[in-house]
């Protein structure tokens, strides 16, 4: 028979990235902390999908439809950064470098796990490319799925008249040479800027 303490272990432990152990320090720091912080945790946690929701135009996660990047004037809707998850737009925010819009396709294409184009927000970017993007950024992570996905959008993305451009890949900052794999060393290699 299980209790409160072993039920709330088990619930974040099912989060990604959590194991046992952390799902067990977690569920502790908030047994020992005052039950204010608890009751408020819960609160967000319950009133999470009451208010959030897909924005309309790009997919992102937000309270209001569209969501603040959609509906800012300020934005340059001409630049569209397509990303795969929704969660991906806010990482980008945060550089505060970029000020297009966005588009998540709600996945990658991974044939091995039976998802196709079909099953993406694909044929909403065509869409929206239409009514005058110039440039499209594919912002995906440099793995298996991720380059076959941008390699897809890149050949059906050919005969509009905008240009396709794909994040930089290759050595991160501070990073060093002999813990660096092969992969990432050869698309630094490739992608290599002058000075």
């Amino acid at each position: 028979m299980t209790n409160a303490i072993d039920r709330l272990v088990e619930q974040f432990s099912k989060l990604p990235g959590v194991g046992k152990k952390s799902a067990s320090r977690m569920a502790y720091h908030i047994l020992d902390g005052p039950s204010g912080r608890a009751r408020a945790l819960a609160d967000a946690l319950a009133s999470l999908h009451d208010l959030i929701r897909r924005c309309g135009i790009c997919g992102g996660f937000t309270e209001s439809d569209p969501c603040p990047v959609c509906a800012d004037p300020g934005r340059d809707r001409a630049l569209v950064c397509v990303v795969e998850r929704a969660q991906d737009i806010r990482i980008i925010e945060e550089t505060r470098e970029y000020n297009g819009v966005f588009h998540a396709l709600g996945g990658l294409i991974a044939p091995l796990e039976g998802v196709g184009p079909g099953d993406l927000s694909i044929d909403r970017l065509v869409s929206r490319l239409r009514s005058g993007a110039r440039e499209v950024i594919i912002a995906l992570n440099p793995t298996l799925e991720g380059d076959t996905t941008a390699l897809y959008l890149q050949k059906i993305l050919k005969d509009l008249p905008v240009e396709v451009s794909r994040l930089a890949s290759g050595m991160p900052v501070g990073g060093d040479l002999e813990y660096t794999d092969r992969l990432t060393l050869s698309r630094s290699l490739r992608g290599r800027i002058r000075m």
